[in-house]
């Protein structure tokens, strides 16, 4: 699956948010990133994931974090989810892949006996110099602040 890992440079990633913005690797140089990916919006894990994230934003914030989500959903749904759940970061509406493919997060999964290419739930954490701190692949849907904020 991803072939990226700590002490990498991070993917220059351009993408485009729920409300049309474009993000890109060089817009958070000098804070800390976490990047998260998910399967699908509005999901019971996606869900959990997300909201951990955003009930413990003021700790990231406090600790010079940026959180972008992504996920291949379109910019509708993903504004959707954000409304709906309040969230305070920006989610990536990555219909082509691009970012999901930079990252290495898309590739066969399982579920209930299928076998179907998607998108792994992982986390990478980049530094202010752009280089990949950590990466999470066994994603804690519900403690997933706890993860990165050690």
């Amino acid at each position: 699956m991803t072939t990226l890992k700590k002490g990498d440079v991070a993917p220059a990633f351009t993408g485009t948010d729920q409300d049309g913005n474009t993000h890109q690797l060089a817009d958070y140089a000098g804070k800390k990133l976490v990047v998260f990916f998910y399967p699908k919006a509005s999901t019971p894990g996606c869900t959990a994931e997300a909201c951990d994230l955003r009930d413990n934003f003021e700790r990231f914030q406090a600790n010079n974090y940026a959180i972008l989500g992504v996920s291949a959903d379109s910019a509708k749904a993903q504004a959707k989810f954000k409304d709906k759940y309040e969230f305070p970061f920006p989610l990536l509406a990555d219909e082509d892949k691009s970012v999901i493919q930079a990252f290495g997060v898309w590739g066969p999964k399982k579920f209930m006996g299928k076998e179907y290419d998607g998108i792994h739930r992982t986390t990478f954490i980049i530094d202010e110099n752009g280089i990949i701190d950590e990466v999470i692949a066994d994603v804690k849907t519900k403690a997933h602040a706890a993860q990165i904020l050690k």
